[in-house]
């Protein structure tokens, strides 16, 4: 079960369910567990990093620190919600619980305005660039998500296929005439 809870909520509105090494611990006490969320941040910024060298060796408008700052900070949003549920200074008779989609829609929220700004269209022309980039910004928000609620494997191998689809795909489009397909400049 990932180290969850059992008994897991599932659906829309569903509680963030306390992660078994978080069960016994109170946040506000324990650094270690503040350590763990660091860690999973480090391994987010190290993983967006990645996608973000891609863009920076492509001059992109958002490159290395911009991606890795990116999936960093979704990682920390989501692994600060699993440590304010488990802080003993906010147990009462009403129960904290958080939806974890609630966190994950606060991640894409910022991110947008992040990736809206990459967007750039030319007045007279057809060609609107930065949307790749744009998606490479969202791409890496979802990685630090994942870092975040710990799936280390599942954000590693979508990380290589990131890099797949910027890099591969790239070269594939590169090698079809231009007169064959949209002009792209992104």
């Amino acid at each position: 079960m990932n180290g969850l809870v059992s008994g897991a909520c599932v659906g829309p509105g569903a509680a963030m369910t306390v992660p078994t090494h978080l069960r016994h611990h109170r946040a506000g006490m324990d650094w270690t567990l503040q350590l763990i969320v660091l860690r999973d941040a480090a391994l987010a910024m190290l993983l967006g990093g990645v996608i973000g060298f891609e863009r920076e060796l492509k001059n992109r408008p958002a490159g290395f620190r911009t991606h890795m700052l990116v999936c960093g900070a979704a990682a920390l949003l989501v692994g600060l919600g699993q440590l304010v549920i488990t802080d003993h200074r906010l147990d009462s008779e009403q129960r904290l619980t958080i939806d974890p989609l609630r966190l994950v829609e606060a991640v894409i929220a910022g991110v947008s305005f992040i990736g809206a700004g990459t967007i750039f269209a030319r007045r007279g022309s057809q060609v609107v660039t930065g949307i790749t980039t744009a998606a490479s910004i969202l791409m890496v928000a979802v990685i630090g998500v994942m870092c975040g609620f710990r799936y280390h494997l599942l954000a590693s191998l979508s990380t290589a296929m990131t890099l797949l689809v910027l890099t591969a795909i790239a070269w594939v489009e590169r090698r079809i005439p231009s007169g064959a397909r949209s002009d792209k400049a992104d």
